[in-house]
């Protein structure tokens, strides 16, 4: 419940800045409240879908052998969909940087470190974040074609959501997956260090800032920058965002249900309005008003908690879930029998064999994706 709530609050985030109303002459907050949906639910999806690769290999008792490679399975085979849709999706023309072909890249490279010790994943989650933005610059002498969705170094490299950078919000998701997420010293865990981050992302680069008496593409923390304090910024963000889900999540969920309920059909709602926007044109996103806002939001969240409450899984999520689960449930008939020392012994008389970690954690378990406005070519809105 908390993580779709999570999930729920990012599509919401999305849809804002996609189509939210423009207060960024407003001095307070600087750049006004639009500036907190810029760039940060984007973050918080593939923070989730680095918990939802932890979930699909077992969550904090991650399995081996042949249960590892059903898991891998299933993550490549929703990552090559998402690919798919995401270059189908970009063919519409929207003024919307689609992220679902470069998440679907973050999702697949994820599979490498599902075997790795949670300290390893934290390690790599930091080096990414401060070599990343150092090695980015080294590609700008190659072309990157914005129009070619599946181009790899699009997916590398890009200005919005370039991998060598955005990885570390997967392997960040991934360590946070790792731990009991029904744990109140967990949640108090991932509050702490989230409220850190922040300090240590915007205070940092304020203070390096001013000291440097200018801003440069390494010291801001301004959204997309892509620099080592933007990450730390949205991180702790993220972190902060999840917790609090959490928290509330094992205590009221029913409290939670019509923003879960948006976030277990994260995938169906954001094509949807995706799918909207392109029907509307482009004014919706150009010149957004708050009445649209408040609609897109209103019909959105209504839809999913009444399709939630009376179907269940969305339609684009059962696509995923029934395409995954076929390709892991066909590993076992192609794979040697097991001999290994990690085959599950069998259960002793008289008790329950030990539950199956590798079952399916809900529809939403590991699909994050959004978007942010496409850059004008006469104007400053993303």
């Amino acid at each position: 419940m908390g993580l779709d709530t999570a999930r729920g609050l990012a599509v919401l985030g999305m849809v804002a800045a996609h189509v939210g109303p423009d207060d960024t002459w407003r001095t307070v907050p600087p750049g006004g409240f639009a500036q907190l949906a810029d760039g940060r639910p984007s973050a918080l999806f593939v923070v989730l879908a680095g918990v939802g690769l932890a979930l699909l290999s077992g969550g904090d008792r991650p399995v081996v052998g042949t249960r590892l490679v059903q898991a891998r399975l299933r993550v490549l085979v929703r990552a090559a969909l998402l690919i798919v849709l995401g270059a189908a999706l970009v063919e519409l023309g929207t003024p919307v940087v689609v992220i679902l072909v470069v998440y679907g890249g973050m999702f697949a490279a994820g599979t490498l470190a599902l075997r790795w010790p949670r300290p390893v994943v934290v390690a790599a989650a930091v080096a990414v974040a401060l070599l990343g933005p150092v090695v980015r610059p080294w590609f700008d002498a190659f072309p990157v074609v914005a129009e070619r969705p599946v181009d790899p170094l699009t997916v590398l490299v890009g200005h919005y959501y370039p991998a060598i950078v955005w990885m570390s919000y997967v392997l960040t998701g991934l360590a946070v997956g790792r731990s009991d997420l029904r744990s109140s010293r967990v949640h108090a865990w991932l509050a702490g260090l989230g409220a850190g981050l922040v300090v240590l992302g915007h205070g940092g680069a304020a203070a390096l800032t001013a000291a440097l008496g200018r801003r440069t593409d390494l010291t801001t923390a301004e959204p997309h920058s892509a620099s080592p304090f933007e990450v730390a910024g949205n991180t702790g963000t993220v972190l902060l965002v999840l917790a609090v889900c959490l928290a509330v999540g094992v205590r009221w969920p029913r409290a939670l249900a019509p923003v879960s309920a948006t976030g277990a059909l994260a995938l169906t709602a954001y094509v949807g309005h995706l799918l909207v926007i392109a029907a509307l044109g482009t004014g919706v996103v150009w010149s957004p008003t708050t009445a649209g806002w408040l609609w897109f939001t209103g019909v959105i969240v209504v839809a999913c908690w009444a399709w939630r409450t009376w179907i269940g899984r969305g339609p684009l999520e059962w696509v995923l879930h029934a395409a995954s689960t076929r390709a892991a449930d066909v590993a076992p008939d192609v794979l040697p029998a097991r001999t290994d020392a990690t085959a599950p012994a069998p259960a002793a008389p008289g008790r329950e064999p030990a539950p199956d970690r590798t079952a399916d954690p809900g529809p939403t378990a590991a699909q994050g994706q959004t978007s942010d406005r496409a850059q004008d070519p006469s104007s400053e809105r993303r």
